[in-house]
């Protein structure tokens, strides 16, 4: 019974039909949303799992094709399947809402710096949000995967993608992070590459600092100084402000400060955008993907900048 409700909720989140080639930005049918999950256990992330192809999709498989040696075609082909499967969990799990989700708090997050800085801590906006963070998925997945279900009852129980069941990634000896491709890779002590995460990687008015430089301290859960002058963007009236930690700050859940005095590697309380729009020079990671490159590296390691 749990498999046939499982194959619902699959075709159900993909009403497109199934999508064998991801080179168009659309929503797609079952098998992108079971590739996302895939490549996000193999720790070759699509970023928000939405079920949906576009550029970080592609980009996703053709890191997974180089590791296994395959044709870089970013494309679901027979070979790409074949070594995706060899991965066997189940692509949903089901997950039943606590007492403590239920009772959050949440609490909608101000737009402006000023209106973050009146708050104790930038915590999630709704159960929908925490839980999305929780299973790499957009909220929207969630709904599709779940019609007619309460996100805000405890004990209700909620298809969510089967993110848990990846492999403990190994330590990393460097970090590549590539603008033209929107992606930071890690790679081991040979210059291979063992993960790899979409990145949004700065502007026209504030480009990635290419060349090489080092990762000076890693902090969770970070405090945002937020200083108007180091913004082209900021507006008239701006002022200093202290923002407090929590998944909806500025720079997310994880800091990773470089060599490069003002810039890091961090989260974001935007999932959806990473490598979708722009930075302020900074590299840009969904939280969850901040959190694993921060537990992959330590402080001293090589980071290589290039656009």
């Amino acid at each position: 019974m749990k498999t046939f409700i499982f194959a619902l909720a699959l075709a159900a989140a993909g009403a497109a039909g199934a999508v064998k080639n991801p080179t168009t930005t659309g929503t797609g049918g079952h098998d992108v949303l079971r590739a996302q999950v895939l490549l996000d256990r193999a720790h070759f992330s699509s970023g928000e799992i939405d079920g949906s192809v576009g550029g970080n999709l592609r980009q996703a498989v053709i890191g997974f094709q180089k590791l296994h040696q395959l044709p870089l075609t970013g494309a679901l082909d027979a070979a790409t399947w074949a070594a995706l499967s060899a991965d066997t969990a189940p692509v949903l799990d089901v997950y039943t809402v606590t007492a403590e989700d239920a009772a959050g708090p949440y609490q909608p997050v101000p737009a402006t710096m000023a209106g973050k800085a009146k708050l104790p801590a930038l915590g999630y906006a709704s159960l929908a949000e925490a839980l999305g963070e929780k299973f790499h998925c957009s909220p929207a997945l969630l709904r599709r995967l779940n019609p007619g279900k309460s996100f805000a009852r405890a004990g209700e129980q909620l298809l969510v993608p089967n993110v848990a069941a990846a492999k403990p990634l190994p330590k990393a000896a460097s970090i590549l992070v590539d603008a033209k491709d929107g992606t930071l890779t890690l790679l081991d002590g040979g210059g291979m590459p063992i993960a790899q995460f979409p990145a949004s990687t700065g502007s026209a008015h504030d480009p990635l600092p290419q060349g090489r430089w080092e990762v000076r301290g890693i902090a969770a859960n970070p405090e945002y100084r937020y200083n108007p002058k180091l913004f082209w963007d900021a507006k008239a009236g701006d002022a200093k402000a202290r923002i407090a930690a929590g998944p909806n700050n500025p720079v997310g859940a994880v800091w990773i400060q470089l060599s490069k005095e003002h810039y890091g590697i961090h989260g974001t309380p935007e999932p959806g955008k990473i490598g979708k729009t722009q930075s302020h020079g900074c590299i840009r990671l969904t939280n969850w993907d901040a959190r694993t490159v921060a537990r992959a590296i330590s402080r001293g390691a090589v980071v290589l900048l290039q656009g």
